[in-house]
This record gives C-alpha cells, sequence and structure tokens, in this order.
C-alpha cells in the first residue's frame, strides 16, 4: 500500500536524535509497518509519481540500500579453455609445392599456319596435364585446328546433356577475297582465336559429365580423331 501521509502527532512527538528514525522512513516508504519514533525534522513524507520528498535538513541522511555481495574466487583449472596446439605432422616442401588433389590444365599454344591457297589452315598445339583418374593418360599432347573443336561441340550437343558454351566466331568477313591484310591468318586474330579456344576446351573439360564422353577423351588423348567412332562413355 502506497505511503500517503504520516500521522503528524506522531511526527511532533518524536525527539530529536530518535534511534531508528531512518530505518522507520524507509521501512515506511517501502510499505512496511513503522517501528521506530520519526525525528522532529520529518513533517510530512509524500509519495508522488514513486519519489518520496524529505526536507533538505533531514537528520538521518539516507543509506545505500544493500546490494548483494559478489565473490571473484579463481577460476578452476576445468573452466580454463585449454589452448594447446595439437600435434600436427610438420608440412614437407613436397607436401607445400606439390600439385592439389584433383587437377586438370589444358593449354593451346604454339599455333602454326600450314597449306597454301584454299587448303591452307591453322593448327593449335593442345597439351593437357591431369591426375583424375577418369583419364587413361595424365600428359598428353595432340595437334587440332578450328574444325576439329566444331566437331567436339556438336558431339557433345548431340550425346551429353551438359550446356556446351560457344567457341570462338569464324570470322567470315576476314575470309572474304581481296583484302588487304592476311584475314583468319593475321597474327592478332590467331592469337585471339587461340585464347578463344583455350577457355572454350577448359570448360568443357572441367564438366564432370562430359569428362565421360568418349568423344572428349578422343579430341585430347588421341593423335588422330576417328570420327567413324561409337559415341559412349568412359569409365575410370
Amino acid at each position: 500500500m502506497g505511503l500517503t501521509a504520516l500521522n503528524l502527532a506522531a511526527i511532533q512527538g518524536a525527539g530529536p536524535g530518535a534511534k531508528g528514525t531512518c530505518a522507520c522512513v524507509r521501512a515506511c516508504v517501502r510499505g512496511r509497518a513503522c517501528a521506530a519514533p520519526l525525528s522532529v525534522g520529518w513533517l510530512v513524507i509524500l509519495q508522488t509519481g514513486g519519489a518520496v520528498r524529505t526536507p533538505a535538513s533531514g537528520l538521518c541522511p539516507p543509506t545505500p540500500f544493500p546490494g548483494p555481495s559478489l565473490s571473484f574466487g579463481k577460476m578452476s583449472d576445468t573452466a580454463v579453455a585449454d589452448t594447446r596446439r595439437l600435434n600436427s605432422k610438420p608440412q614437407d616442401l613436397t607436401d607445400a609445392y606439390g600439385p592439389p588433389s584433383n587437377f586438370l590444365e589444358i593449354d593451346i599454344f604454339n599455333p602454326q599456319t600450314v597449306g597454301v591457297g584454299r587448303a591452307r589452315f591453322t593448327t593449335y598445339e593442345v597439351r593437357m596435364r591431369t591426375n583424375l583418374p577418369i583419364f587413361k593418360l595424365k600428359e598428353s599432347c595432340v595437334r587440332r585446328r578450328y574444325s576439329d573443336f566444331e566437331w567436339l561441340k556438336n558431339e557433345l550437343e548431340r550425346d551429353s546433356k551438359i550446356v556446351v558454351p560457344p567457341l570462338p566466331g569464324k570470322a567470315l568477313k576476314r575470309q572474304l577475297p581481296f583484302r588487304g591484310d592476311e584475314g583468319i591468318f593475321e597474327e592478332s586474330f590467331i592469337e585471339e582465336r587461340r585464347q578463344g579456344l583455350e577457355q572454350f576446351i577448359n570448360k568443357i573439360a572441367g564438366h564432370p559429365l562430359a569428362q565421360n564422353e568418349r568423344c572428349l577423351h578422343m579430341f585430347l588423348q588421341e593423335e588422330a580423331i576417328d570420327r567413324n567412332y561409337v559415341p559412349g562413355k568412359v569409365s575410370a
């Protein structure tokens, strides 16, 4: 029950310096019964908006409310996290600089233009290195021309369920007669096509479904492409 006013007679009858005054005031504010008399200095105590107003010259200064005592003991050994490093085998140079566990690298380089007239064309060296068990040879190097890449793309589109990326364009305008340059045999164009073919074959060979196709294995690892081969899957 909130305290609204104290009995004025009780306040006036109390002598100054009465013991227990502060305790009584605190008890009254908290809604408990007062056992000790109040000093003359306390005239009226009102509880307004949850705050208690007292005279500035009160005889009993308020004492802080005792809070719970905190004790900080020594943390037990079991509560301390074990930060000791696990014993591990030191890494040697073979582990640090050896090939990754699974890798497949295909480079296209060393373009060569052969033939004359309409029979002129450019071939590219295709070199593959891998440790994937699906491939019979871990290193291989063959020569392919642009039409061989076209053959591989058509075979994959027909027999596999993957989305085959596009090849670099055929540059038909560069094949028109009476040009003032070398057309498709310009060194800059050959380099541009080489980069496009390298991106194409790496995307294809890196696909797990394409790695099971016989046409890809023939393209990468056999000297000559048998265009009359029987399509099928390769198992590791």
